[in-house]
């Protein structure tokens, strides 16, 4: 497979790797928003959330959570950043959560795309029925 990150975690390609656990694999971007910015991906290819199967769920947010938690330690963070692509703007198509370390300040603005309000609250009783039915 020619994945980048698969390659990255089968060592052809050199990151800076902060940690590995089985399942899981962390390292720097190469284009960090801040110093300290982690991907944190499987170790085996799944390009998406929906991909992944459902019993190596609870391990892999288990190693986001422990990697949130030390990049804000390790950077002195007031807080952090924490999200997902899947599909759209998703650069790698394997599945990758972004760790930011943040603080006030930093010039981050919430969301990278602009807010739009329902055109009315009955545009958004019908979006939520939409989302229920398809659960």
């Amino acid at each position: 497979m020619n994945c980048l990150f698969c390659r990255i975690a089968r060592g052809e390609i050199p990151a800076e790797i902060v940690w590995r656990t089985e399942g899981a694999l962390a390292f720097l971007d190469h284009r960090p928003l801040f110093p300290g910015h982690v991907l944190l991906i499987p170790d085996t290819h799944v390009e998406t959330l929906a991909g992944m199967p459902a019993e190596n769920l609870g391990a892999f947010f288990t190693a986001v959570q422990r990697m949130e938690k030390a990049v804000v330690a390790a950077m002195e963070a007031e807080g952090s950043f924490v999200a997902m692509n899947n599909h759209v703007s998703q650069s790698v198509p394997h599945l990758h959560i972004h760790i930011v370390p943040r603080r006030k300040g930093d010039g981050l603005k919430g969301f990278f795309w602009p807010r739009h309000k329902y055109e009315s609250d009955e545009r958004m009783r019908e979006t939520a029925e939409r989302i229920r039915t398809a659960l």
